[in-house]
């Protein structure tokens, strides 16, 4: 028997559709995300913590779901939202069904609506508050809105996604603390490729704690939400500068942009999908990207800083990567790393790599 579910926007657009996974309720910020595939990483992206998550792609869930394609351990997601859901998945990878992963993790999905309507919606006014009803029940329309209207969305989504104590992930090569905000799995793929002995460390850690395991090299990671939440972080930043060389992704990277003086502002769509394009200024190169944020550096406030531009989206050309030209750092707004999508910008885990062994020499020289 289908059971009913309503998805319910803040602005008073509602829409009814039939629920699968989870019967709970569930509030979030409802965004959403161009990939035609990579759901799987997509849901359990860290970086997408608190989202009510709308696939435009119009059939999800055709290829299942299997072992290898988590970017993380627990799904993050508030729910999931799709045109057509396909409950008969064909791969041989495939252990489970998109809607059995849902209503394992406890998350709402929504189906049978109008996606391009809904995205056309949020592309109009940006992402809005929503809440995925419990299955069958019974609301009242004008209370729900007035009730999206007045809640605030969580602030701490970053403490809630990080790890809780360090661990390693060990190699021969250089030794790289990554400061997880809400680290990808891909991230720890591509520095273990390149050898580097990882060691990963809550986000709260301080300066003090993170120079104390003698890095190499300091990676800040993606992460959710608003950079100006995460408290503390700019000014273990700031102190870690010169220190070691650094490499920002995502959340990470505007952290880093922060700490170096610049400001941030929310994206009216905000970036989520895998197939965003990005120009590489310093290799005259165009590279898709995989994105998932909605805030961006304010370009303005970048003069002063001793930042410079490296990568910037051609889409609405916001700025997409820095680097600091006092300090060996540079950042990126984008997933180097994909899962989903593209990986032409994994050369940058290499860029970071050579950073390392160049500082090391310099310091040896030095002493």
């Amino acid at each position: 028997m289908m059971k009913k579910r309503l998805l319910i926007l803040e602005d008073g657009t509602f829409f009814e559709g039939i629920a699968f996974g989870s019967d709970c309720a569930s509030i979030g910020e409802t965004v959403f995300t161009t990939g035609m595939t990579g759901y799987q990483e997509t849901l359990s992206n860290p970086s997408a913590c608190g989202q009510i998550v709308v696939m435009t792609y119009p059939m999800i869930g055709s290829y299942g779901i299997n072992r290898d394609d988590y970017e993380s351990i627990e799904l993050s997601t508030n729910g999931v939202v799709v045109r057509e859901l396909s409950d008969e998945p064909s791969n041989f990878r495939s252990g489970m069904t998109l809607c059995q992963l849902l209503t394992l993790k406890g998350i709402p999905g929504i189906q049978e609506i109008d996606t391009r309507k809904l995205t056309r919606i949020l592309r109009e006014k940006g992402p809005l508050k929503g809440l995925l009803t419990a299955t069958n029940e019974e609301v009242n329309i004008e209370e729900v809105v007035a009730q999206l209207k007045a809640y605030i969305l969580p602030t701490d989504l970053v403490a809630q996604v990080s790890t809780k104590k360090p661990y390693p992930s060990p190699g021969r090569g250089d030794r790289v603390v990554v400061i997880d905000y809400g680290m990808k799995h891909g991230i720890l793929r591509e520095l273990n490729k390149h050898d580097c002995d990882v060691v990963v460390v809550p986000y709260n850690t301080s300066a003090k704690e993170i120079l104390a395991l003698f890095p190499d090299g300091i990676v800040l990671s993606n992460g959710p939400g608003n950079p100006d939440d995460v408290d503390g972080a700019v000014d273990t930043i700031k102190a870690l500068l010169n220190k070691a060389p650094i490499f920002g992704i995502g959340l990470g990277h505007q952290l880093f942009a922060k700490a170096c003086g610049a400001r941030m502002g929310k994206l009216k769509n905000g970036h989520n999908g895998g197939n965003h394009p990005v120009k590489d200024l310093t290799r005259g190169r165009t590279e898709l990207t995989v994105q998932c944020h909605s805030y961006s550096i304010v370009e303005e406030s970048i003069e002063g800083t001793g930042l410079e531009i490296t990568h910037r989206a051609l889409n609405d050309n916001s700025v997409e990567g820095i680097r600091s030209l006092q300090h060996d750092a540079f950042s990126v707004q984008f997933h180097p790393e994909g899962a989903p999508g593209p990986e032409d910008s994994s050369h940058l885990f290499v860029r970071f790599t050579s950073l390392m062994k160049s500082y090391n020499r310099k310091e040896n020289f030095n002493a």
